[in-house]
């Protein structure tokens, strides 16, 4: 029982690892294309199939638009790459476009990656000739992985693929208000659990895929509750300040100046920092206050065509007010909880955490590391 589940759990840390290094490659893609489309809209730009239908803000929607439809691609190519090296990049890539084929989206393309990948990984392992080893990894690999690759996608998993995308897609379109503000808070809650760590980034790829799908009112969540923990941290230092109640050290409140412009440009992790001295009451704060946001903004119909940019992108977004109102309600909830259950310190609490921080990093003695 015990070698059971240390095998899932070694398969688990496998498989998260494979996905988290195919989302590593596959975000400046995503937001690169989100902001060329976001720039071509605004402009009132549109895609288009002809270059005598082109002009500069057509051809920024439409490059963004080409650039999104790489997305299944982009998963399934870097999911082989993590998996079987090199050898397992061209037949990831053509499973993704296998997926696209199929309009099976990043489902697809997470599927058809990891079978590639393991397709790959396992033809490598086969003993050849001496005069084949300089074939395998350009030749013999990646073309056998493709073959079998295809006979999988096509014949076997190609219906099943497609009808379970159509039907999360339904899904998600068919809710109503009531619906969607409840998985609006649940979308919001799940893409904030960590700060951006392995957590946060699973939901948020679903939201990146449902974009693809031209579902965009879940990325309109990724986007705004991004930035509620360190907008909410930031408020609750005022909050706190305000009736003079210190709930923050020096070294904190020097890690909120840094924490909270990063939040305008959606970088959640600079709250990480601060939160860890306090993740019991930190941690339920951010929570309620990304799942309002989440609530408000999906429940009211806010969409997003661009996945990232933080409080740059809310002018492109379908109703830019919603957003807002949806952003200063989550921050506003996750701010004056902190105020009201974190501990108060003392003036003497508050200088001293700081200076014996520093005496602890002067007394460290590294003559013992090893870094061999």
């Amino acid at each position: 029982m015990n070698t059971f589940v240390t095998g899932a759990k070694k398969a688990g840390s496998a498989v998260k690892k494979h996905l988290l290094t195919s989302i590593s490659y596959m975000l400046p893609l995503v937001v690169a294309s989100g902001l060329l489309i976001a720039i071509g809209n605004l402009m009132g730009g549109k895609q288009v199939t002809s270059l005598a239908q082109m002009n500069f803000p057509n051809s920024m929607t439409t490059l963004g638009v080409l650039g999104m439809g790489l997305l299944p691609s982009f998963i399934a190519g870097y999911i082989g790459y993590s998996i079987a090296d090199r050898p397992g990049i061209a037949p990831g890539f053509l499973a993704g476009q296998i997926a696209s084929f199929l309009g099976a989206g990043f489902l697809g393309g997470i599927i058809g990656g990891f079978i590639a990948g393991y397709i790959a990984l396992g033809i490598r392992k086969i003993k050849v000739p001496r005069w084949a080893n300089g074939l395998m990894p350009m030749l013999i690999v990646p073309t056998v992985t493709a073959i079998f690759t295809a006979l999988i996608m096509f014949f076997l998993l190609g219906q099943p693929l497609t009808a379970a995308t159509t039907a999360l897609n339904h899904f998600i379109t068919g809710l109503d208000r009531s619906q969607r503000a409840l998985y609006g808070f649940l979308i919001g809650w799940i893409g904030c659990a960590d700060f951006g760590g392995a957590i946060s980034k699973i939901p948020n790829l679903i939201c990146d895929g449902l974009l693809l799908d031209g579902i965009k009112g879940p990325e309109g969540i990724k986007v705004l509750a991004a930035m509620v923990p360190p907008f909410g941290i930031t408020m609750s230092y005022f909050f706190a300040k305000l009736f003079h109640k210190n709930i923050y050290t020096k070294r904190e409140i020097e890690n909120i100046e840094v924490a909270f412009p990063m939040g305008c440009c959606m970088i959640t992790e600079g709250v990480i920092p601060i939160a860890m001295n306090d993740l019991l009451r930190t941690l339920p704060c951010t929570w309620i206050g990304c799942g309002i946001t989440g609530m408000i903004s999906y429940g009211w119909g806010n969409e997003s065509s661009v996945p990232s940019g933080g409080i740059f992108v809310i002018p492109a977004m379908s109703k830019p007010l919603v957003a807002v109102i949806a952003l200063v309600a989550g921050s506003l909830v996750t701010g004056i909880l902190l105020a009201i259950i974190k501990k108060p310190l003392t003036d003497k609490e508050v200088n001293e955490t700081q200076d014996e921080s520093q005496d602890d990093e002067k007394n460290v003695d590294l003559s013992g590391v090893n870094l061999q």
